[in-house]
């Protein structure tokens, strides 16, 4: 069974219960990987209970800020924190992942270079590096960050990650949405779009599904914030549409956490949607389930 940890069920706007999107995915030999590393992801990573250095593959949906302005803080913990035992750190997105990670740790041009460098040739940092059980010379960071588009994106032993357009803020930034599927389960998790069919042909009949979900889908029609986005009807007509068999509301808007909306808009899901519905709070766990089980 995959167990899913959503480490930021919020968006751009800052509350006290949710913030940007982030998840850590956990198969049940340990195995795990996170999609999006939005703010704090790192942080609510460890109050999950797991750790960075246990994160092997990271994929990215989009570079909007909700969804990335952790990574430099992931990075250079996983690295700081590792000993040499751990693998290489495979990192998987849209347009811009490979100029955004140069951009961080590249040893000439990283705006970052300088914390690892120092971590590196310093006595001191060399001497804790040692004493967590590293070896001298410290190695620099290696990552291996990969740009990438539709289709099958990262292929496991027993486990792959495909990816499917996901229509939010075309042209000025590419998104996507992801599907893992192994014998654990299915998870899809929808990035930012609005309801499209490329995203419900990718999400047919999985197990669970994490979708954007904003506003009340009458209030985002009615004030013009619903092209690009899903509101709760459009997220309960993706679900549906899609046969998901448990649909999970994240990406939850300031207005919609609140009591009242939310129960309002959990009613207007349950009229569209007949799965199991779950609206997402953060250091959650959804365990997914196969269909059949």
């Amino acid at each position: 069974m995959v167990d899913v940890y959503v480490l930021g069920a919020g968006t751009p706007t800052p509350t006290a219960e949710r913030f940007g999107t982030a998840y850590a995915l956990k198969m049940k030999d340990g195995r795990s990987m996170m999609f999006d590393c939005g703010p704090a992801a790192t942080h609510k990573l460890v109050k999950a209970g797991l750790f960075p250095t246990e994160i092997d593959q990271l994929f990215f949906s989009h570079h909007h800020f909700d969804h990335d302005i952790d990574y430099p803080c992931f990075l250079l913990s996983r690295w700081d924190q590792s000993i040499g035992k751990e693998n290489k750190l495979e990192v998987i997105g849209p347009r811009l992942t490979e100029f955004i990670t140069e951009g961080i740790m590249d040893e000439k041009k990283g705006i970052f270079a300088h914390d690892w460098l120092a971590r590196v040739n310093h006595p001191l940092s060399q001497k804790i590096h040692v004493n967590r059980g590293g070896k001298l010379p410290r190695p620099k960071p290696d990552i291996d960050a990969k740009d990438v588009g539709p289709g099958l994106v990262y292929q496991g032993s027993d486990w792959q990650v495909t990816a499917a357009p996901a229509e939010h803020v075309q042209p000025y930034l590419d998104s996507l949405a992801y599907r893992f599927d192994s014998d654990e389960g299915s998870v899809v998790f929808t990035g930012d779009t609005q309801p499209c069919e490329s995203v419900i042909n990718l999400a047919k009949d999985a197990d669970v599904m994490f979708s954007m979900c904003w506003d009340d889908q009458d209030i985002m029609d009615a004030d013009g914030e619903a092209p690009g986005q899903c509101g709760t009807k459009g997220a309960a007509r993706m679900a549906q549409a899609a046969g998901i068999k448990k649909l999970a509301l994240a990406h939850i808007g300031p207005h919609l956490s609140q009591h009242g909306p939310m129960e309002k808009g959990i009613g207007d899901v349950k009229a569209i949607y007949d799965g199991e519905l779950i609206f997402a709070e953060e250091i959650m766990k959804v365990p997914v389930v196969p269909h059949g089980h």
